[in-house]
């Protein structure tokens, strides 16, 4: 019998489970390298379920990379999260580039369990390998 009673307990209890969420980031950045990378810009996020956080987005890096560069609207796509706050933080990036006047790049950068993939489309002049962060901040 209590048993029984315990299992129609939990019966009712909600599911606070929380499932994926598709969330998307549109951002502008900007930066130059000699060695070290730097990039810093401005974006958004929205994710399917409403939420939406505007965000500062810098980058940081080293390695053998030269150039200046401007993304503007580019796009981001997060995996494997569950609330937008998770979004932040820092992602680990490397990459190989190389583009003179209009360019594009694209990359993945990963922190933990989600992943962002990030394309874009610019303009300025840049050559080389480098490696580093990518933070996603309030």
């Amino acid at each position: 019998m209590v048993a029984s009673v315990l299992l129609g307990a939990l019966a009712l209890a909600p599911v606070n489970a929380q499932g994926p969420v598709d969330c998307r980031l549109t951002f502008d950045l900007a930066g130059w390298s000699v060695f070290y990378k730097t990039a810093s810009g401005t974006g958004t996020v929205t994710c399917d379920n409403g939420q939406r956080m505007a965000v500062k987005i810098e980058t940081r890096g080293g390695g053998l990379s030269v150039g200046k560069s401007k993304i503007e609207n580019g796009v981001g796509e997060f995996s494997g999260v569950s609330d937008i706050q998770e979004v932040l933080g820092t992602y680990a990036a490397a990459e190989a580039h190389a583009g003179a006047a209009k360019s594009g790049s694209a990359q993945v950068v990963t922190k933990g369990d989600i992943s962002l993939a990030l394309a874009g489309t610019g303009e300025g002049w840049d050559v080389g390998v480098s490696f580093g962060a990518f933070t996603i901040s309030r």
